[in-house]
């Protein structure tokens, strides 16, 4: 083993897991799959996994984990960045030097993964998310009943939550299910597990998780055209490219819609820390979370109007930046600004002021600010209600029964 890697001590310790590939070790996948072969190649791994055919095929040898550290010369407390490939079907663990270069140390198959290529959108859509992330030594504690040894990859992020995307616990877990999770297997898990938790005890604050559809060449992105995606899928290759050519995890924030990179130097690269948010969107998360469940709930997008769109401009410029306040508006991402808060049920006594669609687009602050007042009002008016509707029922009953 080489000499240990002196760290800076890090206040915040983190975990992460790590990353697989069908049976080659390498920065370049050979295969370049059909969504239909992306389809059948999880079926196939499934099956597997249940007849007990294990290992999946390129699977490293588990058994032999200290020794193909020593071979590799990676240091007891080198840190650790994963990244993982849908369409491969791939995760892979990058261990870092003194130097704050990483290398590929393995790639693992995953042996399933749910939804289709594009990001997880909202609670419940069973797809599996796509961005940048990081694990901490909190996130390495799952309290759920099955999977206590797994990863939380910490979905949703400031990026997920400022474009109004919901959801939770998203893990790198073991077996070969999974409704927006990445199953491993059991014995790669375990094998995952332990190097991100040594990582993180060994000082590391935050393991970088750069979840890719695929990756992210030329070729791939024209292959796997989705227009829907294709500004975000733009956008994570930005981080995937500095990272090939520095081989160092970027510094990644976010302000406004995008994610944004920096350049690593040494000591980041060997202390990643969380992903960075500017003042003026933590203000716009932190207005949303207040009327968050309603936002994650809005119905499909609706076509936007010429009167919808001029109303618009000024709450994104306001926060978002001059030259991108176009941009937004005009894809995916600024229609999410555009809907309305999730159709409130209609109770007979809340006036419809309470429940009607917005008259203002989320992206304004004075909006949100408008939205969450409108919620908590409503919340006060509606269990108010719920109790007299008891108190009615409860004396209907009361005088039945002494009929």
């Amino acid at each position: 083993m080489t000499k240990p890697i002196a760290h800076i001590k890090r206040t915040a310790l983190t975990v992460c897991a790590a990353v697989a590939v069908l049976g080659h070790i390498g920065t370049a996948s050979a295969l370049s799959l059909d969504i239909d072969d992306i389809a059948e190649m999880r079926l196939e791994r499934k099956k597997a996994n249940a007849s007990g055919k294990l290992p999946l095929p390129g699977t490293p040898d588990l058994k032999r984990l200290d020794d193909r550290l020593a071979e590799q010369g990676v240091a007891a407390d080198a840190p650790l960045f994963i990244r993982v490939f849908k369409a491969e079907s791939e995760m892979e663990v990058w261990t870092g030097d003194e130097s704050g270069r990483y290398s590929l140390f393995a790639t693992y198959p995953i042996c399933y993964w749910s939804g289709t290529l594009g990001p997880k959108e909202k609670e419940g859509d069973k797809q599996a998310p796509e961005g940048f992330y990081t694990v901490n030594m909190e996130q390495s504690i799952h309290k759920g009943a099955k999977w206590e040894k797994a990863l939380n990859v910490g979905y949703p992020n400031a990026f997920d939550r400022v474009n109004l995307r919901s959801g939770s616990y998203i893990l790198i877990h073991g077996g070969c299910a999974s409704i927006g999770c990445f199953a491993m297997t059991n014995a790669v898990s375990h094998e995952i597990y332990k190097l991100a938790t040594q990582a993180l005890e060994a000082g590391q604050p935050h393991i970088p998780v750069h979840v890719f559809p695929f990756r992210m060449t030329e070729g791939n992105l024209a292959k796997y055209n989705a227009p829907e995606w294709r500004s975000f899928w733009s956008n994570l290759k930005q981080g995937y490219d500095l990272f090939e050519r520095t081989r160092r995890p970027p510094r990644v924030s976010v302000c406004g819609p995008r994610y944004g990179f920096t350049p690593a130097s040494r000591i980041e690269a060997l202390n990643p820390g969380p992903i960075e948010v500017c003042p003026e969107t933590a203000q716009v998360i932190a207005d949303l979370s207040r009327i968050n469940k309603r936002v994650a709930e809005q119905p499909e997008p609706q076509t936007e109007t010429a009167e919808i769109k001029t109303a618009s401009l000024a709450g994104p410029a306001s926060y978002l930046g001059g030259p991108i306040t176009a941009s937004v508006v005009n894809n995916r991402i600024g229609e999410n600004f555009e809907q309305q808060l999730a159709p409130r049920k209609p109770h007979s006594g809340l006036s419809e002021t309470l429940t009607r669609p917005l008259p203002c687009s989320l992206a304004m602050p004075a909006c949100r600010r408008y939205a969450a007042l409108r919620e908590q009002i409503a919340h006060k008016i509606t269990v108010k209600l719920d109790e007299s509707d008891r108190t009615v029922k409860k004396k209907k009953k009361k005088r039945s029964s002494h009929r």
